[in-house]
């Protein structure tokens, strides 16, 4: 039997050169860093890992590096076919399943928002492609349409190969709705509230962006969850101090994406050669602002850096 899909999981960010191309060598090095971290699992094309700038020859590359160097290691890994365009998601999953993932993540289609019925057929359509492989739904906070615990129970309902879900959590509310409609279903929340999560009973793991500001250190977290999570609680409380007030002001009042947001946490942590470059025409954080966050970021959170 196949354990269930929890625990942290690390982003696969994507290292861009001053000439805008993808630095394969650059990402083939952060791999190996993660496996050598020995994170739960690692993921690719997410909202960090840039998958609405890239061409599909890009794509297939991206997902090949990272399941060669995982099946070799036995580093379990999530293959991202996340598209805007229904019919390049499906061709995109259509190819990953030969990749031999644990599973396969995909959005809903974001041009037009979907009903409910027509999310329902959309993921039956992805479970055609994807040939059994189970599927992970990302519905983050910035999607065109956000479910609620509700309507996710009404929906995974009739879509039994989605086999968990990253989503944004809410309030104390928002973990009731969840207690009461979402049972059995690995929920994963963002990865500087898993701690919450864990206490509230929900979360199953995070596709973390604590693993972007340092991957050894967020599995440290996240396995001490399981024995000590006052201690855990604690760490969260100043970690999210920290990115309250140095990290989501670039967001807040500058209007950087949240992959500049994951890019610079991965650059303050400075545990791999990914950079703070974007792909045109997104911004990139100057990577000054990292070196200069590094001394703060291991004074509010020290645990992270051990």
């Amino acid at each position: 039997m196949v354990t269930p899909l929890r625990g942290n999981w690390a982003t696969l960010l994507l290292p861009i050169s001053d000439d805008d191309s993808i630095d394969f060598s650059r990402l083939r090095a952060e791999i190996d860093v993660l496996i050598d971290a020995q994170v739960d699992g690692i993921y690719s094309n997410g909202t960090a890992g840039e998958f609405h700038n890239q061409t599909e020859a890009e794509y297939d590359r991206v997902q090949e590096t990272l399941a060669t160097a995982c099946l070799s290691a036995g580093m379990p890994f999530v293959v991202g076919a996340c598209h805007s365009d229904p019919m390049v998601s499906r061709q995109r999953v259509a190819r990953a399943v030969s990749l031999e993932p644990r599973a396969i993540q995909v959005i809903l289609p974001d041009w037009w928002p979907l009903t409910d019925a027509e999310a329902v057929d959309y993921l039956a359509l992805i479970a055609e492609e994807a040939r059994g492989v189970p599927l992970v739904l990302y519905n983050p906070p910035h999607a065109k349409r956000v479910l609620t615990p509700p309507e996710l129970r009404w929906v995974l309902s009739r879509a039994p190969t989605v086999e968990a879900v990253k989503l944004g959590d809410g309030d104390a509310a928002w973990y009731a709705s969840a207690r009461e409609h979402l049972g059995g279903i690995s929920l994963f929340v963002p990865g500087h509230h898993l701690a919450t999560g864990m206490r509230e009973g929900v979360a199953a793991g995070a596709f973390s962006n604590v693993a972007c500001l340092n991957p050894r250190g967020a599995q440290r977290w996240t396995d001490l969850m399981a024995t000590d999570i006052a201690s855990c609680l604690d760490l969260e409380a100043r970690l999210q101090a920290f990115i309250d007030t140095h990290v989501w002001p670039f967001r807040r009042d500058h209007g950087y994406s949240n992959a500049a947001l994951d890019k610079l946490l991965a650059d303050i942590g400075d545990w791999a050669p990914v950079g703070t470059r974007l792909r045109r025409p997104y911004r990139f954080i100057d990577a000054g602002e990292a070196r200069r966050l590094r001394p703060i970021a291991r004074q509010a959170v020290p645990e992270l850096f051990i």
